[in-house]
């Protein structure tokens, strides 16, 4: 690994911390697309597991008071970890170029539909509908290609929930999701002792990097902020599809 691609990771993570503390979640959407570029996708997966442990715990501490109905959640949380344990076994049997497809895909699905439906809603009892398939499909994308956002941040983005509320929930989805990746990771052997490491020195810009974010949802508009991240993921996408091996 050398300097540059080491500053370049760095930024990665530096990205999503930024993204994380200005809307709480998200992450992954920044930084596992640009360390897949670098290393290919079960590097860029394992690598962000303890960073994403780490600051959802946080992160889930800090607004624990905030959390939705404990019900709700924890069937959420319960079936993004079993998702997450089917989709890191995935992970270990797919071919890179398809994985690196696969997280190019899901991050124009993502870009799409946040620019196609940003006001969708669910009701209620549709939510309790959906909880389940949701927390499953989500939890499989994360562990297949460690992000998400597509389905579970859209998912709860759509219960139109108050910000607190929203970040103290997603980071109880997370941390599940997290805990059960670790261990199947180790398992199937792309968790390795030197990814442990790294993924251990990579919780520091991620926690750097979460303060900064939150300043810049008080001062700067929102909005123009969220189209910047959407413009910077349809370009690292945009890349993965069409020049995914330069």
């Amino acid at each position: 690994m050398d300097f540059y691609t080491l500053l370049l990771a760095t930024v990665a993570f530096l990205l999503g911390g930024i993204l994380k503390g200005a809307i709480g979640a998200g992450s992954p959407i920044i930084a596992v697309p640009i360390l897949s570029m670098l290393y290919g996708v079960p590097f860029a997966v394992s690598v962000f597991v303890l960073p994403n442990l780490v600051s959802n715990l946080w992160q889930g501490w800090q607004f624990r008071k905030n959390l939705l109905s404990l019900k709700f959640v924890l069937i959420f949380a319960v079936a993004a970890g079993i998702g997450a344990g089917l989709g890191s076994i995935m992970l270990s049997a797919l071919p890179a170029d398809f994985l690196m497809r696969i997280v190019a895909f899901v991050v124009v699905g993502y870009v799409a539909f946040k620019l196609i439906r940003p006001t969708w809603k669910l009701s209620p009892k549709l939510a309790n509908l959906l909880v389940v398939p949701a927390g499953i499909i989500g939890g499989i994308l994360q562990g297949v290609g460690g992000i998400s956002a597509p389905v579970t941040l859209t998912f709860l983005n759509a219960l139109k929930l108050s910000r607190l509320t929203f970040m103290a929930t997603i980071s109880v989805v997370f941390v599940a999701m997290s805990l059960v990746q670790i261990p199947t990771l180790i398992s199937v052997g792309i968790l390795t002792p030197e990814r442990m490491l790294l993924s251990v020195f990579a919780i520091i810009p991620i926690l750097v990097g979460m303060p900064i974010g939150s300043w810049i949802a008080r001062n700067v508009n929102v909005e123009i902020f969220d189209k910047l991240v959407l413009v910077l993921l349809l370009c690292i996408a945009l890349k993965l599809i069409f020049l995914p091996n330069q």
